[in-house]
């Protein structure tokens, strides 16, 4: 099974973007302060790339808006508790393994 904008989450996916909830909004909507980030969280609520978006935004360290439903603030207080995390990528997809082998 592999994922699709609307359907399951199963495997891993690099080429993540097009897939994403937001690929067809305003991507200027993501990029807010404030309360407005909360709005801007609820588009990644059911995106079946969320895992993978949040991944990339946490390795590469993105500094600017909700990235995988989680703002700058929360990326960075992330970081902050798990500086034992080398790759997010490589931690989400081997949870997901995990996941899907224990269904």
């Amino acid at each position: 099974m592999t994922v699709t904008a609307g359907g399951p989450r199963v495997r891993w996916v690099t080429d993540w973007r097009r897939l994403g909830r937001c690929a067809t909004s305003d991507p200027d909507a993501l990029f807010v302060q404030g309360k407005d980030q909360r709005e801007a969280k609820l588009l990644c609520r059911g995106c079946p790339v969320v895992a993978e978006c949040l991944a990339d935004a946490l390795d590469t360290r993105t500094e600017f808006g909700v990235w995988g439903g989680m703002t700058e603030r929360e990326r960075r207080a992330l970081l902050r508790r798990r500086p034992d995390v080398t790759s997010w990528a490589d931690l989400f997809r081997r949870a997901r393994h995990a996941e899907e082998t224990t269904v």
